[in-house]
């Protein structure tokens, strides 16, 4: 039995952790056994390349040690975590994906795109998402509700992502849009991530619920 492989991704502000959390929450009160993770990170080596890349401190890192650390860090989420929870059956859910090394450091760091997924599909050896949900939300109300969240004292620090200019976040989101265009129909679907959050999570709900549906993904019974 094969599992559902389901990715949150998008530019900053758009809520794919907590979306990422409730969907996960709400396929476990389903009755679908769900693992929830996240990149960088899901594992001991990628929790450490994530506390290396994402705060604003004097380390200097290029834009190609960039995708050679997220892939590094998302091989071995891939072998560890992914690959064995969906042979089991499970269902992923991840708090970002390959596309985010593309987004970020191909289309918003300029990097050859096509030389970064290369990079992205051996770090994954090839497996994609069965469902790519794209919270999108312009670099302007992202970056406005990231700020509101620290203010309130619910969410982390600025990282070195957020601190750049508007011109790289509005490459990171075309190019995010770019992918969702040119992606198999069906792979990718664009939600408006400036929606309230209930009612955001509520269609996120409805698209995974019709994919699972469309693979036969069976709940786990008593």
């Amino acid at each position: 039995m094969s599992g559902a492989f389901v990715v949150l991704e998008g530019p900053e502000g758009g809520g794919k952790t907590s979306q990422a959390r409730a969907l996960a929450a709400a396929l476990t009160e389903a009755g679908y056994p769900t693992v929830l993770t996240r990149e960088p990170g899901g594992t001991q080596l990628g929790s450490a390349i994530r506390d290396i890349t994402l705060p604003i401190s004097s380390v200097s890192i290029s834009a190609r040690s960039e995708v050679l650390l997220y892939c590094a860090s998302r091989a071995q989420l891939m072998e560890a975590v992914v690959r064995p929870a969906l042979a089991q059956g499970h269902i992923v859910v991840s708090d970002r994906f390959g596309y985010s090394t593309i987004a970020y450091q191909g289309h918003g760091r300029g990097l050859d795109v096509d030389s970064v997924s290369g990079v992205v599909r051996f770090a994954t050896g090839g497996l994609e998402p069965d469902l790519s949900i794209l919270l999108d939300l312009t670099p302007e109300a992202g970056l406005d509700r990231k700020r509101g969240l620290m203010l309130a004292g619910n969410a982390d620090e600025w990282n070195r992502f957020e601190e750049e200019e508007f011109a790289f976040h509005s490459r990171v989101r075309k190019g995010y849009l770019e992918m969702a265009r040119n992606a198999p129909a069906g792979s990718w679907v664009v939600l408006d991530a400036s929606l309230p959050f209930e009612a955001l999570q509520a269609k996120i709900m409805e698209v995974v619920s019709a994919m699972l549906e469309h693979k036969r993904v069976l709940r786990q019974t008593v």
